[in-house]
């Protein structure tokens, strides 16, 4: 298994190739490299001003936006390694410590990620017992750890897929065990609980669609420069990705939206009820 470096693996399968492949390298390096400028471009403005919309909503018995405050500014460290990247003939000697940061920012977004989830689940599997235990205090500390522990990849490089995908099974498990809370849970309010399921599901999302492609090719497909380069653009798209969650944390739009999901599921319900009651009676 290679190291977390894009540079060694694309040029290494670049300067292999024939003609042809260098061809179809060049174009599809200028298509990633037109992609990204957009990425960063939108991403920038937009993080910075969904962080200092979600400091907004910090308080004392919502410190949900903690956590995603620093996710966003994890992406916004990607964001940063992406434009230093992109001008890697300008400064060629700093490329390989991008991408070191830059690895060391996937594993700080993963990790907030879990928080994310983790904080999600307890508001609905366990209320009471997360009403007295979370505080401001308790959650800037587990940032300090979350920001800590990623530090260890500089120095085992070849486990960082593997901690990674520890993360898969914690997000089924939140995901699954809120659902199942939902029907015992009477303290949380209707259009609270589908923001969370709503939280949960897209944080589920963003990790299967942009992450899990980059992991499954360390640790199955490391000579696959295709799936890499797939791999990596779908990992480029995730600070784009994360701004979705401050969708999910404001009330309004998305409130109504989801009502209007689950007001059509209702009615889908209902009018097969009444179907499958039509039948019975007419087969009495």
């Amino acid at each position: 298994m290679e190291d977390f470096s894009m540079n060694t693996s694309l040029d290494g399968s670049f300067n292999n190739s024939n003609s042809s492949d260098s061809d179809y390298y060049t174009k599809v390096f200028f298509i990633m490299e037109v992609l990204s400028y957009i990425i960063v471009s939108v991403g920038l403005s937009l993080t910075l001003v969904a962080i200092c919309a979600l400091y907004f909503l910090v308080r004392a018995d919502h410190v949900a936006p903690i956590y995603v405050i620093n996710l966003l500014i994890t992406d916004l460290l990607q964001l940063c390694g992406l434009i230093v990247s992109l001008a890697q003939d300008k400064i060629p000697t700093g490329h390989h410590y991008v991408f070191s940061m830059y690895r060391y920012c996937l594993g700080v977004s993963v990790g907030f990620m879990v928080c994310v989830a983790m904080e999600r689940y307890l508001v609905i599997a366990h209320p009471l017992w997360y009403r007295f235990r979370r505080t401001i205090k308790s959650s800037v500390a587990i940032c300090v750890v979350v920001w800590v522990l990623p530090i260890f990849f500089f120095w085992f490089p070849r486990g960082i897929p593997f901690v990674l995908l520890l993360a898969f099974p914690l997000f089924i498990f939140f995901l699954g065990g809120t659902v199942k809370a939902l029907s015992a849970s009477i303290s949380v309010p209707s259009d609270e609980k589908r923001r969370i399921v709503g939280i949960l599901v897209l944080v589920l999302l963003i990790y299967t669609l942009l992450f899990l492609p980059l992991i499954i090719w360390y640790l199955v497909a490391g000579d696959n420069i295709h799936h890499f380069i797939v791999a990596y653009f779908l990992v480029q798209l995730s600070p784009l990705a994360d701004l979705l969650l401050y969708v999910f944390m404001k009330k309004g739009i998305i409130d109504k939206l989801l009502a209007s999901v689950c007001c059509c599921r209702m009615d889908s319900n209902d009018v097969s009820r009444m179907e499958s009651n039509d039948i019975s009676s007419a087969s009495v």
